[in-house]
């Protein structure tokens, strides 16, 4: 999968095992290792979320958004998220993989952070799963423990 935020058709079909993106020519390949699979989320306003493979290992890609990258206090944050990342320890927090920068073929710079993947429900599945009832005060209460334990 093509992560040019310019390409026509990011999911061309002939991408598959290609160096090179088929509608754009921009590089497949990330930082030498990293091949996208998928993409998981352009919800956020703030990031988008792949899946991508370094050789068999799954790991979560997120890229700066297009309309982020002109913003240096936006790139701040987006590189503050990695250095308290790579702060905390626990299972529950995804491990810092590497960070770098792409440049796309038509020379945009694209910010990546690469995450360890950890299995499991995210919220939003989480959710759909309880039949999109609210969450409980008891559950909220397990949440916040468990957030607490791992930020002191």
């Amino acid at each position: 999968m093509c992560i040019n935020p310019n390409c026509s058709q990011p999911d061309h079909p002939d991408n598959a095992n290609k160096i090179l993106c088929q509608s754009c020519g921009c590089e497949l390949i990330l930082h030498g290792r990293y091949h996208v699979i998928r993409l998981l989320s352009d919800d956020s306003g703030f990031s988008n979320v792949y899946e991508a493979y370094a050789e068999k290992t799954p790991k979560i890609l997120k890229i700066l958004k297009q309309e982020r990258n002109e913003e240096p206090k936006e790139v701040e944050l987006f590189e503050q998220e990695r250095y308290v990342l790579e702060k905390l320890n626990h299972p529950g927090i995804p491990k810092v993989d590497d960070y770098f920068q792409f440049m796309t073929e038509n020379g945009q710079l694209l910010h990546c952070l690469v995450m360890e993947k950890i299995e499991g429900f995210n919220l939003v599945q989480w959710l759909k799963h309880q039949g999109n009832q609210p969450i409980s005060q008891k559950q909220a209460l397990v949440w916040l423990k468990q957030l607490a334990e791992i930020l002191h």
